[in-house]
């Protein structure tokens, strides 16, 4: 029997240049193991750009469908927790990696990798969300566990307008903090704004020069999406004992501060990952998603593309120009 074809992005990232589009392949070309999953919907993350070229070195396969997040219905299973037909996503772990992902018609994915949709979102509207969104509520989680609240103050979130970053602001606006958007983008305060957001600030506020190694306290907490000057930067402007969840080195990987805001203010730095995140947790905060977590504008958060057009949205989002979420629809020609 003649294993069925479908169309999928593919990279090649042994050479030197971009050797990537949208090509034909079987289900006979995915992993043997899994849950064939018939995937409607993917997203486009900056780590996907790093992964469909060379010079990323993410990719551990070559050639490789990438895509880090993929939502679907489940085509083929034979594990009783998704029977054939149910409402699936995925992302993290290997997926897009070192195993075929998201940017294809269909994805072979592990039982154990897979989260049931919530019954708050549809599939579209949950890779609007993707690795970027789980991301952003991953850290609010850790900051309100930690003890934050709408009354403690202002909450920063830096990087806002990307994808960790807007879903950032809309899932704090909408559980009632006061958010301050830190962009460099000029022409995005309007939908800053629309997400929630109540005072924008400029990028260069904190990205550029040194702060000194206490200052007078501006924010409760802060959701950082950058790091390396901008996290060294707004450190001593946390009220003491606040908190701050960093997920992104978007401004570089070091860390130029001093010890001051954690042992004279009780300051507490929360590292965020996603990737390898117990998937107990990650269904359980996907649940929250859907319903207190839930960001506001996911609208105006996403945009769709077709296959055809990714490789323009990722050269676009290497080069930092992208705003708010990039989702991939399957059926788009």
């Amino acid at each position: 029997m003649t294993a069925p074809s479908f169309r999928a992005f593919v990279a090649d990232t042994k050479g030197e240049g971009n050797q990537r589009g949208v090509t034909t392949r079987t289900t006979d070309d995915l992993p043997s193991d899994g849950v064939l999953v018939e995937v409607r919907w993917s997203s486009v993350n900056y780590k996907d750009g790093l992964a469909s070229t060379p010079k990323g070195r993410v990719a551990r396969i070559s050639p490789i469908i990438p895509g880090i997040d993929l939502a679907g219905v489940v085509a083929e299973s034979d594990d009783d927790r998704f029977p054939v037909g149910t409402e699936v996503l995925a992302h993290g772990y290997d997926l897009g990696v070192s195993r075929h992902g998201g940017f294809a018609e269909y994805a072979r994915v592990p039982a154990d990798w897979l989260v049931p949709v919530p019954s708050g979102l549809t599939l579209r509207e949950t890779m609007v969300i993707g690795t970027a969104g789980y991301t952003a509520a991953l850290s609010v989680v850790a900051l309100e566990e930690r003890g934050l609240t709408p009354a403690d103050g202002p909450v920063l979130v830096t990087g806002a307008t990307g994808g960790v970053g807007s879903t950032a602001v809309g899932i704090l606006a909408n559980r009632g903090y006061e958010v301050v958007a830190s962009t460099g983008k000029a022409d995005a305060v309007a939908y800053l704004r629309a997400l929630g957001a109540k005072e924008i600030l400029d990028r260069t506020t904190l990205s550029e020069g040194t702060s000194k190694p206490l200052e007078t306290t501006i924010w409760a907490a802060a959701v950082d999406c950058v790091g390396s000057t901008t996290l060294a930067n707004l450190l001593p402007k946390i009220h003491y004992g606040g908190a701050v969840a960093c997920s992104g080195v978007t401004g570089g990987g070091d860390l130029p501060t001093s010890m001051m805001p954690f042992v004279l203010r009780g300051i507490s730095l929360l590292g965020i990952d996603s990737v390898q995140t117990p998937i107990e947790r990650r269904r359980a905060v996907w649940e929250r998603l859907g319903a207190d977590l839930k960001p506001i504008g996911l609208d105006d958060i996403g945009h769709d593309v077709g296959l055809d057009e990714l490789d323009a949205v990722l050269e676009g989002i290497l080069k930092g120009a992208a705003t708010g979420r990039t989702v991939v629809d399957m059926r788009k020609s």
